[in-house]
């Protein structure tokens, strides 16, 4: 078996999950630790954080996720957990909603199958029960913009279930989603009026997108500095669309072959002659599939 080489320690860096504290992104943390350390009262405030697919709204919401990690208190036996993250449903079913969440605080399987059989109302007082247990004092619901695949009904239907959630527990609801889920939100008036909206723009040719790409290309582990011109960060930007999911997989990629080739920084021309690694070899694969026919 090959040994593990220092490059293919650092490509493995580089391929995992890397945050930028970038401004934008702390600005909207520094409004949700707000949120989360505010005294508990009927009706909390909450938030609707909406943007393109890929800007970095998930990004964030793991990111404060791993800030309030649930914790054991030995005194108690009970463990505390403040901030619980959810990934919605695909569609907005209530008993799908309510399992997921049994199995994201660590519900047994066992209990999961029982509980799978129980009626809606059953699932409700069990989960609010549960969840007022733990202490919880944020709901974040990622992907919001997944009860869109339900009819009208069913999206009221799923609003009122986090407007009675948040509402049972003193909890502040946090809401992830593409722009269009927007207008379902807003559809129960009672719900949008709690939740402030913010919005996650495209990186633009700017300072601010200067500025994240610096710190992020600085992030990357070369051993020596990748100094790019104007003309390449705008090319960064129009090759990704100032998406932000984008943005790090071609800085990613780029960082990988500066190792690989022994180049060790980034450099104009590289970035000048990138295409994404699925599309390199499309067409000498067409010119050889042609050759063969």
């Amino acid at each position: 078996m090959r040994a593990e080489t220092i490059e293919d320690g650092r490509i493995a860096l580089i391929q995992s999950d890397i945050w930028i504290g970038f401004p934008r992104a702390e600005q909207v943390l520094d409004r949700l630790q707000g949120l989360i350390e505010m005294p508990r009262q009927t009706r909390m405030p909450g938030l609707l954080v909406h943007g393109a697919s890929g800007i970095g709204k998930t990004m964030i919401a793991r990111n404060l996720s791993r800030r309030y990690a649930p914790e054991y208190d030995p005194e108690s036996g009970i463990t505390r957990t403040p901030l619980l993250l959810l990934q919605a449903p695909p569609a907005p079913d209530e008993r799908r909603f309510y399992m997921h969440i049994l199995a994201a605080v660590g519900a047994p399987s066992s209990v999961l199958s029982l509980r799978a059989q129980q009626s809606v109302a059953s699932l409700e007082v069990r989960v609010v029960g549960l969840l007022r247990d733990l202490g919880l004092r944020m709901i974040m619901i990622d992907e919001v913009h997944n009860l869109l695949a339900g009819t009208h009904r069913e999206q009221r239907r799923f609003l009122n279930v986090l407007r009675y959630l948040s509402n049972e527990l003193e909890a502040s609801l946090v809401c992830f989603g593409v722009s269009e889920a927007v207008d379902a939100i807003r559809g129960d008036v009672q719900l949008a009026r709690r939740l402030d909206e913010h919005h996650l723009p495209n990186w633009r040719d700017d300072a601010e997108f200067s500025d994240m790409i610096q710190t992020l290309i600085a992030a990357m582990p070369l051993a020596k500095k990748s100094n790019l011109k104007v003309k390449s960060l705008k090319q960064i930007l129009a090759l990704t669309g100032g998406v932000t999911s984008r943005i790090f997989s071609l800085v990613k990629d780029l960082s990988i072959d500066a190792i690989v080739t022994g180049q060790e920084c980034i450099t104009d021309d590289a970035v000048a002659k990138w295409t994404p690694v699925w599309s390199r070899h499309a067409s000498a694969q067409r010119q050889l599939e042609k050759a063969r026919a």
